[in-house]
């Protein structure tokens, strides 16, 4: 298969600024049927504009509150040159809202006593071990010794020194000229080679999205015995009735897979026609937990459901009570902030501190918030690349308004 590490920046852009409108005062805020009713064809009127403004091809919303569903939207087209309309089943590219889905998938084994959060990474891949830390200095910079050795926390809260590549820096330069990403070979061997990559940082003292998650899928085959995406189907998808989440989309499928558009600087969509388009549609080699699946909205439904029942659903139980909120509670060391401290993180995913909502988002603009303070499930999908969110804030800060104490 092709390299990918041309287009690698697209891939992970993440833009993670949940909105947080709220102008009316908390122990004011009422929540009768036509208020709700009004709300929510607001937000279906906003998005249903930004459509007919050329904006947006399609758009999908899911909202789920006490555990039923109480609105969902399927506007536009999957495929607009074609008036394919979105559909219930249409199977859009989560990107990087893989990550929660392979903490996940780490996290059973958690339970099972295979491995504690702070261990050591080099514990399971050796070679974890003589990462070196890239040290500026004035006269350059040197090649340091981990401090603090690499621990599995450290890569499910970005906090490992591991970076994507994308940056104008040397670490990155290195990433680049060594194809460390991309998803063409193995995951075995893509993440050995990334431990020869010097770190950014000392692991835990500076928050940096990267591959970390990427490595704690391949976590999970090491510790496992078995490959990504097995283990996944296995522990995830199979006991969640996921059906229609995994790493590519089947032929026999492909007529519901959400066509990707890219936006230009006037925000008008033209069909993309990079590699992203038509790669989900083929098996691939390389599993990436960082940002390698496709789903719907119904699947990933499912999976958020699971977390707001502490790790159970329809009697499948995926994780105990507790390591559900390990992954939704703020696990970031002292030494390190998130959106300036504005929020926390948790495992994979964003943490709000006064609601506990536990949120991540993927590159083609696809959006999840789960909230327990609310019992609130929040899903957004579209498929534009490089991301946009403000069309998913602006519908979600609607729905906040009127779900939300």
């Amino acid at each position: 298969m092709k390299s990918f590490k041309a287009y690698f920046p697209f891939l992970f852009l993440l833009v993670l600024i949940v909105t947080g409108c709220n102008s009316t005062p908390k122990e004011q805020k009422t929540n009768t049927g036509a208020v709700a009713a009004d709300s929510l064809t607001a937000a279906e009127n906003l998005i249903q504009q930004y459509i007919d403004k050329g904006e947006l091809a399609g758009f999908s919303a899911l909202i789920i509150k006490d555990g039923e569903e109480v609105f969902r939207m399927n506007k536009g087209y999957a495929d607009r040159e074609n008036e394919k309309p979105i559909e219930t089943n249409t199977i859009y590219r989560i990107f990087s809202m893989s990550k929660p889905v392979t903490a996940v998938a780490l996290m059973t084994l958690y339970d099972e006593g295979k491995f504690d959060l702070d261990d050591k990474v080099s514990d399971y891949i050796p070679k974890y071990a003589d990462c070196k830390v890239y040290t500026p200095s004035e006269n350059g910079f040197s090649l340091e010794p981990q401090e603090n050795e690499m621990t599995i926390r450290h890569l499910l809260t970005h906090t490992s020194g591991i970076s994507y590549g994308w940056n104008p820096s040397y670490v990155d330069s290195l990433y680049r000229v060594n194809d460390v990403s991309g998803w063409d070979g193995k995951l075995e061997d893509k993440m050995l080679a990334l431990a020869d990559m010097p770190l950014n940082f000392q692991p835990g003292t500076q928050w940096m999205y990267g591959l970390s998650i990427d490595v704690a899928g391949y976590l999970v085959e090491v510790i496992s015995g078995k490959p990504f995406d097995e283990y996944l189907q296995e522990h995830v998808f199979g006991p969640l009735k996921m059906d229609d989440t995994g790493f590519y989309v089947p032929e026999e499928k492909h007529d519901r897979f959400c066509r990707l558009y890219n936006q230009g600087e006037d925000k008008m969509l033209a069909p993309a026609q990079d590699l992203f388009a038509d790669v989900f549609k083929q098996p691939v080699t390389l599993f990436s937990g960082g940002g390698g699946l496709v789903s719907t909205i119904d699947d990933y439904a499912r999976f958020c459901k699971m977390l707001l029942n502490k790790g159970e659903l329809d009697g499948a139980r995926i994780l105990e009570p507790h390591t559900v909120e390990l992954i939704m509670s703020n696990q970031l060391p002292e030494t390190a902030t998130y959106e300036n401290g504005q929020k926390g993180y948790g495992l994979a995913g964003a943490v709000d501190f006064e609601t506990g909502e536990y949120s991540w988002a993927g590159a083609a603009s696809t959006n999840f918030w789960v909230n327990p303070t609310d019992q609130l499930i929040i899903i957004t999908a579209t498929q534009i690349m490089p991301s946009n969110f403000e069309y998913a804030n602006e519908f979600k800060s609607i729905i906040d308004n009127t779900y939300t104490k």
